[in-house]
């Protein structure tokens, strides 16, 4: 029981219409809804009705990001953790919000808005269930498969950590420590994976990034010849982490928000234990194979 991935992101957009065709072309993304002032995507290999809604609004930054719970008990459970931490909860009726059902809401200790829910209207994958091709005929750019984790800033690491491991069960894979001992970065996990979410030093309420998975290496330097063709500025890569292990690109969309493809890392089981890199290794961790500091990736965010 618990949560077991990451659900979808809500990102604000100033141009809709702009940022629409870069989510659909650019990074492949398949629109399954839209509204007067949002819409609707997914990962063409995702079942659920979206992983990304865009809304259109005068800045660029995050509204909320999802968790998806294994089952409606997980809710109850969930909201009583946060109401003795004396955390307000909103709750979310069925049909309430598109495609989406049962769920609350709540802001998190570090500024963020937080959705809740177990289920999602499902659409498929473009894929019969019986003899399916490996994928659909039709896939644009970049065609990302899947939404993978997303990175957010905080003015305090140590809470969060906490905070998401007592209430969500999350599980610490990686973190930069000070001298100290005490975390400034951390990288969190409950599918599996080296993050499903992670926190940088930072404002409250600050989103870095968001990551679509990407199946091999070859297809991150696809998606750098995709970005190339649109005209699409490469912020940092094709590269390699040293924290998570992953092969990355970083890119923008029109709006100023950060986008990340993303593959490799590793598969991390429940009772590892975590990995920590010192500060003075933080760029190391962050660019592995230039180590070089590049202080614009870790200071620009919206």
């Amino acid at each position: 029981m618990g949560v077991f991935r990451t659900g979808f992101v809500q990102l604000r957009v100033p141009d809709l219409a702009a940022a629409s065709k870069y989510y659909s072309e650019v990074l492949g993304l398949v629109e399954t809804d839209r509204e007067a002032d949002r819409v609707y995507f997914k990962g063409w290999d995702e079942h659920d009705h979206h992983s990304l809604i865009i809304r259109q609004d005068e800045r660029p930054g995050l509204d909320c990001f999802a968790l998806k719970a294994e089952g409606p008990e997980d809710l109850q459970q969930f909201e009583n953790k946060l109401e003795t931490k004396g955390i307000k909860v909103d709750r979310i009726s069925t049909g309430e919000r598109l495609a989406q059902g049962e769920g609350f809401s709540f802001e998190d200790r570090s500024g963020h808005r937080v959705v809740v829910y177990y289920t999602m209207k499902k659409v498929g994958n473009g894929l019969p269930l019986e003899n399916p091709d490996p994928y659909p005929q039709g896939l644009k750019g970049i065609a990302a498969p899947r939404l993978d984790h997303l990175l957010m800033t905080t003015p305090n690491a140590a809470e969060d950590l906490d905070f998401y491991k007592d209430v969500f069960g999350f599980r610490l894979t990686e973190q930069v420590v000070t001298p100290d001992g005490n975390p400034i970065a951390i990288w969190l996990e409950r599918s599996h994976t080296p993050h499903d979410i992670a926190f940088i030093p930072g404002r409250p309420g600050g989103f870095h990034h968001m990551a679509y998975w990407l199946d091999s290496w070859y297809e991150i330097g696809k998606a750098a010849d995709v970005m190339a063709q649109h005209n699409v500025k490469i912020d940092a890569g094709p590269t390699r982490h040293g924290i998570t292990r992953g092969h990355t690109i970083y890119f923008f969309d029109p709006c100023g928000n950060r986008n990340e493809v993303f593959t490799g890392g590793y598969v991390p089981d429940a009772d590892n234990p975590p990995i920590t890199w010192s500060v003075d290794k933080l760029w190391t961790g962050i660019f592995y194979w230039d180590r070089s500091e590049r202080g614009s990736f870790t200071e620009v965010y919206t």
